[in-house]
C-alpha cells in the first residue's frame, strides 16, 4: 500500500465517509491520473463538482490534492479540491469566449510545490529581463525561486552570466549546470529532498527535459534540438506531469512558455523590486512621479549608480502590465458572472414554459 505522505500529503482531518485522498500527477484532456494509497487511478470530475466551480482556476491541476470517490473497476470521480499552499499562474491570452465576450483568464500552471526552478539556457536566448518576469510570478506563487542556468558546457562566459543574474537578484540562488556533463548537478541535491516538490518553468529548448531525464536516471522525456539561428526550441513537453524521482522528491514538468503574462502580480513585484519601492519613501514629495520632481530618490539612485536604468524600466514595465491585466481580468469575471446568470435564467424560464 502506498503512503501518500511520500507525495507530500499532510492530513489535517479524516476525509468524509466514502472519499479517499489522492494527488494529481497528470492531466490529459478531461482525464486525470491520480496517485492514491490504493495505487494509481484514472478519474474525471464529478458532475456536481464541475458545476459548482465558479471560475476556471477552481478546477483541479497537476499537483493538486483531491478527494475522490474511488472506483476499483472503473473511472473514479473527483469530488473535492483540497486547499493549495502554493500556486503558479500566468495570464491566458488565448481569447476564450464566454457568451459573446472575449476574455482573459488566470491559467494555473502548477500547484503545491516547494521550489520554483526558473530554467533558462546559457545560449543566445539568455535574457535577464525574462528571468526577472518569471521571478516576479514565482514570488507571487509562494514557492521559493531558484534560477537554473543550463548548458554551461556550451558557454565559455557562463561565470559572467551567473554574476549578472546574481547582481540583479542577490537574494535568489543561482546555479549553472550541464545535464550533458553533470557539471553543477550536485548543487541541486539540497532542493531535491524526499516529499518535496519542484516545478520546472521556462521557455522551449532551455533544457528542462534533459535535466528531468538526468534526475530520473532514465529517459522519460523526448529531447528535441533547437534552431541554430536563435537558439529557440520546439515544445518537448506537451502537457503537465508530476514525476517521482529516485531521491523521493517530485518534479512537475510544464510545457515551454512562449510568453509569460503576469497575473495578479502586485505582491510579487513588490517582493522582487523591494529595493526600488524602498526609494519611494525617501523622495522629497510623497506624490513624486519620479520624472522631473526635485528631491526624487529614484532619480538620484540612477544617477549615482545604486539603481540601474534597466532595473527601473523593468519595474515600470511590470507595473504597467499587471495593472492592465488586473483590469482585463476583472472585466472578464464580471461578464462571465453576467453570462452565467443570464444562461441560468434562460434555462429556468424554458423549464417554466414546459
Amino acid at each position: 500500500m502506498l503512503n501518500l505522505k511520500d507525495y507530500g500529503y499532510t492530513e489535517t482531518s479524516a476525509p468524509p465517509t466514502g472519499l479517499i485522498p489522492g494527488r494529481i500527477t497528470e492531466l490529459q484532456r478531461e482525464r486525470y491520473t491520480i496517485i492514491t494509497e490504493r495505487g494509481e487511478v484514472t478519474a474525471t470530475l464529478k458532475g456536481s463538482f464541475f458545476h459548482s466551480a465558479q471560475i476556471r482556476e477552481d478546477l483541479p491541476c497537476v499537483g493538486d490534492f483531491v478527494l475522490l470517490q474511488y472506483n476499483e473497476t472503473g473511472i473514479s470521480l473527483i469530488a473535492e479540491l483540497l486547499p493549495r499552499h502554493t500556486k503558479f499562474s500566468r495570464a491566458d491570452f488565448l481569447g476564450h469566449k464566454v457568451g459573446h465576450v472575449k476574455t482573459i483568464h488566470e491559467q494555473v500552471v502548477a500547484v503545491n510545490f516547494d521550489y520554483v526552478f526558473i530554467v533558462t539556457s546559457l545560449n543566445m536566448d539568455f535574457n535577464v529581463s525574462r528571468i526577472v518576469r518569471y521571478l516576479t510570478q514565482a514570488r507571487q506563487s509562494g514557492g521559493q525561486p531558484v534560477v537554473i542556468l543550463t548548458k554551461a558546457d556550451l558557454a565559455a562566459d557562463y561565470e559572467q552570466k551567473v554574476a549578472e543574474v546574481q547582481h540583479t537578484m542577490p537574494d535568489v540562488p543561482v546555479h549553472a549546470i550541464s545535464s550533458h556533463t553533470g557539471f553543477g548537478l550536485s548543487e541541486l541535491d539540497q532542493y531535491l529532498q524526499p516529499a518535496k516538490t519542484v516545478v520546472f518553468l521556462g521557455m522551449s529548448g532551455v533544457g528542462k527535459s534533459s535535466l528531468l531525464n538526468v534526475l530520473m536516471e532514465q529517459e522519460v522525456m523526448l529531447v528535441k534540438g533547437i534552431r541554430e539561428d536563435d537558439s529557440r526550441g520546439r515544445h518537448t513537453t506537451t502537457h503537465r506531469q508530476l514525476f517521482m524521482l529516485p531521491t523521493g522528491s517530485m518534479v512537475i514538468d510544464t510545457p515551454g512558455m512562449r510568453e509569460l503574462g503576469l497575473y495578479d502580480a502586485e505582491e510579487g513585484i513588490s517582493a522582487v523590486f523591494a529595493d526600488v519601492e524602498d526609494l519611494f519613501t525617501q523622495c522629497k514629495f510623497s506624490n513624486c512621479q519620479h520624472k522631473t520632481e526635485p528631491g526624487c530618490a529614484v532619480k538620484a539612485a540612477i544617477e549615482d549608480g545604486t539603481l540601474s536604468e534597466k532595473q527601473w524600466q523593468r519595474y515600470l514595465t511590470q507595473k504597467r502590465e499587471t495593472r492592465y491585466m488586473d483590469g482585463k481580468v476583472a472585466y472578464a469575471r464580471e461578464n462571465t458572472a453576467l453570462w452565467k446568470s443570464r444562461t441560468m435564467e434562460a434555462r429556468q424560464n424554458k423549464k417554466k414554459k414546459r
